[in-house]
């Protein structure tokens, strides 16, 4: 009798499909505060990463991601920005970024230096996101979100807003319980 070898590896392509993927990392982003941000600091809760620009026609979407990032945060949600010059809208330098973005907007989430997202010049987490996922930023303000572990879960272009039900329904199951929530229970 000659063993059944299709089904048996049409079976493991099958549940290797639909295994989260998780991030090759462990993959770390320069702060524009000086040191580092690794992700892998920030497992346990989802991480929605935003590639940023600050003279584009969504930058005022910055309102939007400190609004979600103050909502859900203390939920385990962050929300990291990523300013990128690769569409040339992003000002001259890291300092400039930083206080634009704290006179004009409060931000107080984390945030990288100016970081490429495209190309071969690509951060190694976009590298990822294009080698991984055939994701790839084709604009500013495109969103990438990942869970607890670090794993892909679902990509947003430009126009969604930070707020908006169709990103906000993908992150509200990875957090966790609401502080209030979290006292009450026995």
């Amino acid at each position: 009798m000659r063993p059944i070898l299709v089904p048996t590896l049409t079976l493991s392509l099958l549940l290797a499909a639909t295994l989260p993927v998780r991030a090759s990392g462990p993959f770390t982003f320069d702060s524009i505060d000086g040191g580092t941000i690794p992700l892998d600091d920030m497992k346990g809760g989802p991480v929605l990463v935003v590639n940023t620009a600050s003279r584009c026609a969504f930058t005022l979407q910055y309102d939007g991601l400190q609004a979600l990032y103050d909502r859900y945060r203390d939920r385990g949600l962050t929300v990291l920005a990523v300013p990128s010059q690769d569409f040339r809208q992003e000002l001259e330098s890291d300092e400039a970024v930083r206080d634009y973005c704290a006179v004009n907007f409060g931000l107080d989430l984390p945030m990288t230096t100016i970081t490429s997202v495209t190309g071969a010049d690509a951060h190694p987490f976009y590298a990822w996101l294009e080698a991984d996922h055939d994701v790839r930023p084709a604009w500013n303000f495109n969103k990438v979100l990942l869970d607890g572990e670090g794993n892909f879960v679902a990509f947003w272009g430009s126009t969604t807003r930070p707020l908006s039900q169709t990103l906000t329904a993908r992150i509200e199951p990875l957090l966790g319980p609401a502080p209030d929530q979290a006292l009450s229970r026995p």
